[in-house]
């Protein structure tokens, strides 16, 4: 039950390490934005620093090029191809035609190009020698995101959860659906009741699955004994485990 986070933090590359601080020295569970970037540069790390590299720069220009298509607005009209976008309910008098077609073009599009390709999450849980478990989850965050978004990367039991008395959780995949669900706290605890990690991991996308039938993500579930199990919806996963037995890691793929 010791947890640190940060969210929409710029400028420090090292974010996991910023929410392992926020963890050990101070009394707080998350921060986020420019403050918490402030507050990793002052405990030690690097910073601030320019994230940006050609390959993001030039994916960035294609997208401006390309009228700020795909996005994540709904139910919008942009006073120009990039915003500022306004909700559609405020405009009056608009033409009807211009209408459905901005309203297409910030929201239907959006699909385009837009699922598990565009994330670049890392989740990892560990057990100690000792049965000490733990986990983490850093994430650069959906590619095209409204500034300002925090996904479900650090919030407690949706991206990752654990319990040293049942075992761990790792998820990845559309945050903004998944962290409604706290999926990663529901197998741990699906786990508590005695379901076994790949009941549990099941149990919990099927829960997300039910009610958006079109999202994409997975589980990895593995109880305190070292037990695994995937599950995943709209994607084939993998994911990688290692022991001390083991000469490498073995890589697991789990079909939808």
């Amino acid at each position: 039950m010791e947890v640190g986070a940060v969210g929409a933090m710029r400028y420090v590359k090292d974010g996991i390490k910023a929410a392992r601080l926020v963890m050990q020295h101070t009394e707080h569970t998350l921060l986020v934005g420019e403050k918490a970037s402030a507050f990793a540069i002052s405990m030690g790390l690097p910073g601030p620093t320019n994230l940006s590299s050609s390959e993001s720069i030039e994916k960035w220009a294609k997208w401006k090029a390309n009228n700020c298509q795909p996005n994540f607005w709904k139910n919008v009209l942009p006073e120009n191809s990039c915003g500022p976008y306004r909700p559609t309910s405020y405009l009056e008098h608009t033409d009807e035609t211009c209408l459905k077609t901005y309203a297409m073009q910030t929201t239907d599009l959006r699909f385009l190009d837009l699922g598990h390709r565009i994330h670049d999450t890392v989740s990892m849980a560990v057990i100690d020698r000792m049965g000490h478990i733990a986990v983490g989850t850093s994430t650069n965050g959906a590619t095209f995101k409204i500034p300002g978004r925090v996904g479900d990367g650090p919030i407690v039991g949706s991206s990752a959860y654990a319990n040293e008395e049942v075992g761990a959780c790792c998820a990845t995949g559309d945050g903004d659906i998944m962290m409604r669900f706290l999926p990663c706290y529901q197998v741990v605890e699906s786990m508590r009741l005695g379901m076994n990690p790949e009941l549990a991991a099941k149990d919990a996308i099927g829960r997300i699955a039910r009610k958006f039938p079109d999202f994409m993500g997975g589980i990895v579930a593995v109880n305190k004994k070292g037990e695994h199990a995937g599950a995943c919806h709209g994607w084939t996963f993998q994911y990688s485990v290692r022991s001390p037995g083991m000469k490498d890691v073995q890589v697991f793929t789990v079909l939808p």
